[in-house]
């Protein structure tokens, strides 16, 4: 069996226009943002509805079904079979990314990076934003193995990142590894979320932007590392305003 895990809907779309084979999976949580500390698979979702239901009013039942079973398909692939991993660089979708090679680390399946292939250094993180049937192709076609070593890595960066160890977030971001380019900028980030993006936000406001619709795309050029989207960047706006 072949997996494609994708992160988001509209990844989903242009993807569905190409010919690759395989599975969809949708990763549709923001695991950057919200508690991720719990323990049991158990816990770990029903902190993460009751989170949805407060931020944003999801039903939980709905959030149970549309999101938490739907990346939960990963703990059941099998030893051998292929699990293609369509995760963008920056803060947002690495945290996801790690959260999926936790949840793969025990399967033996074999796993694949799928990156947005050709992005100048200036737009690395702006993903597949741009990218069409053919370039999603492309990108497959370039796709990185990871080794046994750096699924455990991306175990490691996941645990570091919940329980908020910025040594250990720190110490992994030095590994020089091919399949987690800009690693030590993005753990950077992580370790300053609780206070660089409210600082940005706060620079951006004082420099006389006081709507979101502006705002949200400065925030975006200032910080492009953490890939928030308007979402999470309107939590930070309405709490400071």
């Amino acid at each position: 069996m072949i997996y494609h895990v994708l992160a988001g809907d509209s990844l989903a779309s242009e993807f569905n226009k190409t010919n690759i084979d395989g599975e969809v999976i949708v990763c549709r949580d923001a695991f950057v943002v919200g508690p991720v500390d719990a323990v049991t698979p158990f816990e770990f979702w029903d902190q993460r509805a009751r989170f949805i239901l407060a931020e944003y009013g999801e039903d939980e039942i709905v959030f149970h079904e549309r999101v938490a079973d739907e990346i939960e398909k990963l703990r059941d692939a099998a030893r051998g079979e292929e699990v293609n991993l369509w995760f963008e660089y920056e803060l947002f979708c690495s945290v996801n990314m790690w959260f999926c090679l936790s949840l793969l680390r025990e399967t033996g399946a074999s796993v694949y990076r799928v990156e947005p292939a050709g992005l100048d250094y200036e737009d690395r993180w702006k993903g597949f934003g741009s990218f069409d049937a053919a370039g999603l192709q492309a990108s497959f076609e370039a796709r990185t193995k990871l080794s046994d070593e750096e699924i455990r890595l991306g175990t490691d960066l996941w645990n570091a990142f919940r329980n908020k160890d910025h040594v250990r977030l720190a110490d992994l971001s030095e590994t020089k590894t091919k399949c987690f380019p800009y690693l030590k900028e993005v753990c950077s980030a992580a370790i300053e979320q609780e206070t660089k993006p409210v600082r940005i936000v706060n620079e951006i406001i004082a420099g006389g932007m006081t709507e979101f619709k502006d705002v949200f795309p400065e925030f975006s050029k200032r910080a492009g590392v953490y890939g928030f989207g308007d979402t999470q960047v309107e939590r930070i706006f309405n709490q400071l305003s």
